[in-house]
């Protein structure tokens, strides 16, 4: 059964939204609300009595939740503190980013003070509505909608100026009725949430699954009976005794072979590898501006194993399947002989030879840390012979691709309940249900709710 609506209806005098309960008000957020914006890094201080503060980020104000793990700390002069001062009760709002970005938030409880927040993040200020219905309003489907048509807009970008986030239309319904919904919603919200949680840690766990599979498969073998050696090296440990323990100097040459216009500049990416097709207009904008020289990049065939020297520890290299020609920032491999690229990339993957490719890597801090190819052809690896090198990788290949199945019918959950929680909070706050006096006989499931226009 669908969940009651008002008897009484009007237009609410926003085109986009359509109409609202006849008691209802439409105000702008100015006349609610004031906005603050935030502190930008790199001021000059001299001169200032400066005080060193906790300050959030847009990492740190996700969609309906704050992730504080990683709260840094800024420098400002301390007269400047109170200009940028959180207080508990304000609405936090991404100024910009990816479009996903854009416009989230949540309600800042006060938990670090003092705290002042960065200039891509807003802090929203009510004194004539509830911080938790501000909160519903500005998070649902038509203020999403607001924000992005009052952006400005580049490839996978956008920001809105705290001018136009004063201008949102802002529904109201008395206070009563909005401590009502703000509490169905809670409880139902939280309904959803346990069960999108539920799906998030099946996707963790099968992807824990997969690296341990993986891991356990590259460096022992499919084999639980084989005979086993040490291998001589502490991240391997023991290793099939029919297995050969090489540098990878010894199964790689670097190449420095320069591109041109020819060849198509292939993607790589930490996650994937490298693609095997080249980069759209789009990306290309992003990773190669027009000042680069063609000519600086490097040829790359297939089965060259490619890595970024500064992420290459993080996932940043990949076995080549098309020829192309990649980054001067990538380092490439080719193989001498007939070599199992693709059996190395897995094994390069696994979580002890990440920490072995870490330690190789020279630099101050992680950020500055680079895997030169003198310290990458030194790390030591465990090889099988080359059929059962393609027998182990066409079993991981067939259980990667059940496992993705799984995870992508829970990636799909996640995202229809997301829909629903979506649908049912913008049809709450713009009055497209009544929650007033809801019937037991009246069902709340928002499995008939779709997405509010």
């Amino acid at each position: 059964m669908t969940l009651r609506r008002y008897e009484r209806y009007k237009d609410s005098g926003v085109e986009w939204l359509g109409a609202v309960p006849a008691h209802w008000t439409v105000t702008r957020l100015k006349f609610i609300a004031r906005v603050q914006t935030g502190v930008a890094k790199g001021k000059d201080n001299t001169g200032h009595q400066t005080v060193m503060v906790p300050y959030l980020r847009v990492a740190n104000v996700q969609d309906g939740y704050l992730d504080l793990e990683d709260i840094a700390t800024i420098e400002i002069p301390a007269d400047d503190l109170p200009r940028y001062r959180l207080q508990a009760g304000d609405v936090l709002m991404n100024e910009g980013g990816d479009f996903d970005k854009l416009g989230r938030g949540h309600v800042w409880d006060g938990s670090i003070d003092p705290c002042i927040h960065q200039n891509h993040v807003f802090a929203v200020r009510p004194f004539g509505v509830s911080s938790q219905w501000l909160n519903l309003v500005t998070g649902s489907a038509y203020a999403q909608f607001y924000f992005m048509s009052r952006s400005k807009q580049s490839t996978n970008l956008a920001s809105i100026s705290s001018t136009n986030v004063m201008e949102l239309p802002v529904v109201l319904p008395p206070a009563k009725e909005q401590g009502a919904i703000t509490g169905f919603l809670a409880c139902e919200v939280e309904k959803i949430e346990a069960l999108i949680a539920e799906q998030q840690r099946l996707i963790k766990l099968l992807n824990e699954k997969r690296q341990a599979v993986i891991a356990h498969a590259v460096t022992k073998g499919l084999n639980p009976l084989a005979p086993m050696k040490h291998s001589s090296v502490e991240w391997l440990g023991k290793v099939p005794s029919h297995w050969s323990v090489l540098r990878l100097g010894s199964v790689f040459e670097q190449v420095d072979e320069r591109g041109d216009d020819s060849l198509p500049v292939l993607s790589v990416s930490i996650h994937d590898g490298v693609s095997d097709s080249e980069l759209d207009d789009a990306e290309l904008d992003r990773k190669v501006t027009r000042s680069d020289d063609r000519t600086k990049y490097k040829r790359v065939v297939a089965g060259d194993l490619v890595y970024n020297m500064m992420r290459a520890w993080q996932g940043g290299f990949g076995t080549v399947a098309v020829g192309g020609m990649v980054s001067p920032a990538y380092v490439v491999a080719r193989p001498r002989g007939v070599v199992p690229t693709a059996f190395i990339e897995r094994v390069l993957r696994t979580p002890n030879a990440v920490e072995e490719m870490r330690r190789h890597s020279r630099g101050v801090t992680d950020f500055r840390l680079r895997l030169y190819w003198d310290e990458f052809k030194n790390i030591v690896v465990a090889l099988p012979p080359r059929t059962e090198a393609e027998a182990i990788d066409k079993r991981l290949t067939d259980i990667e691709a059940k496992m993705a199945e799984v995870i992508s019918a829970a990636e799909d959950c996640i995202r229809m309940l997301q829909e629903r929680r979506t649908a049912l909070i913008s049809a709450a706050v713009t009055g497209q249900i009544d929650l007033r006096q809801p019937s037991p006989a009246e069902s709340t499931s928002t499995a008939h709710l779709q997405p509010h226009d």
